[in-house]
């Protein structure tokens, strides 16, 4: 009987229910879990999992039943919502008001599409166009004013409203009025300066007073990024009169500047300590968080940015501090609505936009109870919410791990791990003399490229001897590279000549060839591997549990950059000559948008540089812990792995450009490579073929990880440039853009 039993359930499992292919989608993304954490849970490949979400096809036993569960479960810690009831109000107590509304794309409160990373290695092979603009919906006839006095509309010859995200009546209600508010005082009142040209008049006399109207009237804010994250905090900006009218100093005295915080007795500090409310650690500085402890769910806190205190730095958003308050707004709501609401600098923001997308942990139902409360359980995929210590070959000077070795000891390669960006130059050969011009190429968000797709480390390192190089595992790998010769390499499936004293070493950021072992990433002893060249670890610190981290990071930066470039006028599919003439002046068609771009792209370097930040001060001494350490996303074997794919796919462009025309690079800085040519232009060198480039090499395009034009110099110049310093091998790629060089290159 037991045999029919299990026969009966097995045909119970074989029609297991399962939601629509749509709310499939929705569940997994809600919990965070990417589609290869579903895929190697279930043991099934990713496309099989992306057949099932597309409706291309069903599961099958046994992993359709198993697929069934999953996706209870996580139906019943995300149901789906339910459609809003249209509010009632009282039309004889409530003030209404007409306004032009946000523009939607300021006020975006979606993920951006689920970005399916494919297992390609090169960025641009997996090509999305920019997300296609959704109109903004009719302005309503009125709606109820959040403070106690009617607010204006859009002032005259504001900034047109940027495209739609999603349409507006999908907008969260919470958050009606955008995620932030740039505060100014004019003719003695106080306005409050919304994302698409809203204003809201602000009744606060003090700054406690302006923090509680913040949140329980001002509606700021945006929802959560992900399904076990939450809402970010509202973001109010206070310009110089805002400074001024709520008692704080418009600059910083240089005291305060390197304390990066006023005084804990001034007298605005009092007064939101009587109010009960609190600072974090940092005090009150340029960016400001003020808040109660959470109660539950009930969480109080108000973000504040100072730009007078230089909160937005010049050298990742420009003239943004000088910006009328309007203007100001809109800058940083694309911002807030294409990456996140600012936490912070650039960087700060790059790094929290991680941690937004991976919260390490989650709710879960009480099955009592049926309460959700937070789990100390770690969230799959994330990097949970306990630092851990780097490998001692990962660690940089001065880490408690090197606190015993001798004083003044200077680690070589044997004993770090040094993956660092490319600065290599050489001189220019009698055949390149001969050509006429100097063309530089820049790819496009270089860093966010080498992250995508990447198999990172979620968890603590462990140090295996001997081991077989495994290039799925991520890890820092000790090896002897110094036997891969550049004249003879594997470019694809075959084995090409080249000239190899014209080309850097793959292998160091000098582009110097290896002279013994070496610590190495990953994606660094792969490509050893694919050049044709066996490789033989000595010793290695790998991560077993490990996953694409960076995918969902990468794809809503990507998203953000594309959007914003496209409102720019440089579209994703551009033809190669068409793309040139477009990116020709485009940051003068919308100078707040060209802040955007930039801010976008600080934030990627930025975050990136955040996971093996250094000590800032703080009286910190070689050997100690700093602050840094203490958080789960201080993670320099990421970065490290980031930096190594980054250069690599530049590397693997350079053999395979240089494999097929015999053209090779004279310098290199980061993302930027410098070419020899006949003609001024990228097309007078590139190989392309009826629009078509040469496969794997390089391509003009906005994609991340394509080319564009990063400037034109004449070879007369560079020589001249090269005679003036005496320095034969100045790096080119740094002063190709404009030509100005100030002084020699030391590489800085």
């Amino acid at each position: 009987m037991s045999e029919l039993f299990d026969a009966v359930d097995a045909l119970l499992a074989s029609r297991a229910t399962l939601p629509p292919p749509a709310e499939r989608k929705r569940l997994r993304s809600a919990h965070g879990l990417t589609i290869d954490e579903v895929a190697t849970t279930l043991k099934v490949r990713r496309a099989t999992v992306s057949g099932w979400e597309a409706g291309k096809t069903e599961p099958r036993p046994p992993e359709r039943d198993a697929y069934a569960r999953l996706l209870d479960k996580l139906a019943e810690l995300y149901p789906a919502p339910a459609e809003p009831a249209a509010p009632v109000h009282d039309a004889a107590v409530v003030t209404t008001f007409t306004a032009v509304p946000a523009p939607a794309e300021a006020r975006s409160l979606s993920t951006g599409p689920d970005f399916q990373a494919s297992d390609m290695t090169e960025t641009e092979n997996t090509q999305t166009p920019a997300p296609t603009p959704v109109a903004a919906a009719p302005a309503a006839a009125s709606r109820p004013a959040p403070t106690t006095r009617p607010t204006t509309s859009r002032r005259p010859g504001a900034k047109k409203a940027v495209p739609a995200a999603i349409p507006a009546g999908e907008i969260d209600p919470r958050f009606e009025n955008g995620p932030l508010a740039v505060v100014d005082v004019e003719d003695g009142k106080v306005l409050a300066y919304c994302t698409g040209g809203l204003v809201l008049d602000v009744p606060a006399k003090s700054l406690p007073s302006l923090v509680d109207w913040t949140l329980k009237e001002a509606k700021l804010g945006q929802p959560k990024l992900s399904g076990p994250g939450r809402p970010a905090h509202p973001l109010i900006v206070l310009t110089e009169a805002a400074c001024e009218r709520y008692g704080l100093p418009v600059s910083l005295t240089a005291e305060e500047k390197d304390a990066g915080r006023i005084p804990e007795g001034h007298k605005v500090i009092k007064q939101l300590v009587r109010a009960e409310w609190k600072l974090t650690k940092r005090g009150f500085g340029p960016w400001a968080r003020i808040y109660r402890p959470a109660k539950g769910s009930d969480r109080q806190c108000v973000q504040l940015c100072i730009p007078s205190w230089n909160a937005l730095d010049a050298r990742f958003w420009g003239d943004a501090a000088q910006l009328p308050p309007a203007e100001l707004a809109r800058v940083l709501g694309v911002y807030a609505s294409r990456v996140m609401t600012p936490r912070g600098s650039t960087a700060v923001t790059g790094l929290e936009l991680m941690t937004a997308l991976h919260p390490p942990t989650h709710a879960v139902r009480d099955e009592e109870t049926g309460a959700l409360r937070q789990s100390e359980t770690k969230t799959p995929g994330s990097l949970g919410k306990n630092p851990v210590d780097c490998a001692p070959c990962e660690a940089p000077d001065g880490h408690p791990l090197l606190k015993d070795l001798p004083r003044f000891t200077v680690r070589g390669p044997a004993d770090k791990l040094f993956e660092e960006a490319y600065d290599w130059a050489r001189p220019m050969t009698d055949a390149e003399c001969t050509l006429r011009y100097l063309v530089g190429l820049d790819v496009n968000m270089a860093f966010a490229a080498g992250a995508n797709g990447l198999n990172v480390g979620l968890g603590e390192p462990t140090h295996v001897k001997a081991p077989a190089f495994d290039p799925k595992l991520p890890g820092s790998w000790l090896v002897d590279l110094s036997h891969v010769d550049l004249s003879k390499v594997k470019a694809g499936k075959e084995w090409v000549e080249l000239d190899g004293s014209l080309l850097p070493s793959p292998f160091t950021p000098k582009g110097d060839r290896p002279t013994g072992p070496a610590w190495y990433a990953t994606p660094t002893v792969a490509y050893a591997a694919e050049l044709g060249y066996d490789v033989a670890p000595i010793e290695a610190w790998v991560r077993y549990e490990s996953g694409r981290y960076l995918d969902g990071w990468y794809g809503r930066l990507r998203d953000a950059f594309l959007a914003t470039m496209a409102d720019l006028g440089v579209d994703a599919d551009l033809a190669p000559a068409d793309f040139l003439a477009a990116m020709d002046g485009y940051k003068e068609r919308d100078p707040e948008l060209a802040i955007v771009v930039s801010a976008i792209k600080a934030t990627v370097k930025g975050g990136l540089g955040k996971l093996r930040e250094r000590p800032r001060g703080e009286g910190w001494r070689p050997g100690e812990r700093w602050r840094a350490l203490e958080r789960p996303t201080w993670r320099p074997d990421i970065r490290a792995a980031v930096i190594s794919r980054t250069r690599i796919n530049l590397h693997r462009k350079i053999v395979k450009h240089a494999a097929f025309t015999g053209q090779y690079p004279i310098a290199i800085l980061s993302d930027c490579v410098v070419y020899a040519a006949n003609g001024p232009s990228p097309l007078d060198f590139l190989p392309y073929r009826d629009g078509k480039p040469l496969p794997g090499g390089f391509k003009l395009g906005i994609n991340p990880g394509l080319v564009k034009h990063e400037g034109t110099q004449t070879v007369l110049w560079g020589e001249e440039v090269r005679e003036k310093f005496n320095a034969p091998t100045l790096n080119l790629a740094r002063s190709i853009k404009d030509g100005t060089v100030t002084d020699i290159d030391n590489g800085e």
